[in-house]
């Protein structure tokens, strides 16, 4: 039986809430045991568990990583938010103003009952790799033998 657009809509947006509380827990309580997330590159990743850890990580990276959802659209099951997404990169847990980024986002949610079965994301993630170059950059330090390593 097709679920109603108002049901999907609202799982989407809990998860939304959940990625916003930042907690990797909740996230994963909102998705189906086979879920798959989609990065903006297309790269793919199955499971609760994977995901759960994924997202524990990108936490650890962007500690107040959050989305806000300007227009949400339904059909069926699959549930389209168009918004902006942003964080702070924090290498070592720093909260620097130079790190923030901001970017305009979509997200795709594709919801099996009461959870989400597949999270697509799209988005241009250029502003945080700028920024984690730069970060890196900043902090690599020179190499003591400039000799190739051997392979």
């Amino acid at each position: 039986m097709p679920m109603s657009i108002p049901a999907a809509a609202a799982v989407a947006r809990a998860f939304v809430e959940a990625i916003n509380h930042r907690s990797p827990e909740e996230i994963a309580r909102l998705m189906t045991e086979d879920h798959v997330f989609i990065d903006s590159l297309g790269t793919r990743v199955t499971g609760r568990l994977q995901m759960r850890n994924g997202w524990q990580g990108y936490f650890a990276m962007v500690p107040d990583y959050s989305i806000t959802v300007d227009e949400t659209f339904a059909e069926g099951s699959v549930v389209a938010m168009l918004g902006t997404a942003q964080g702070t990169y924090a290498p070592g847990g720093s909260l620097k103003p130079e790190n923030r980024w901001q970017t305009p986002a979509a997200w795709r949610a594709v919801v099996r009952g009461p959870s989400v079965a597949e999270w697509r994301v799209y988005a241009d993630n250029e502003p945080i790799r700028q920024i984690i170059a730069r970060s890196s950059a900043a902090t690599a330090e020179p190499p003591t033998n400039p000799a190739p390593a051997a392979p």
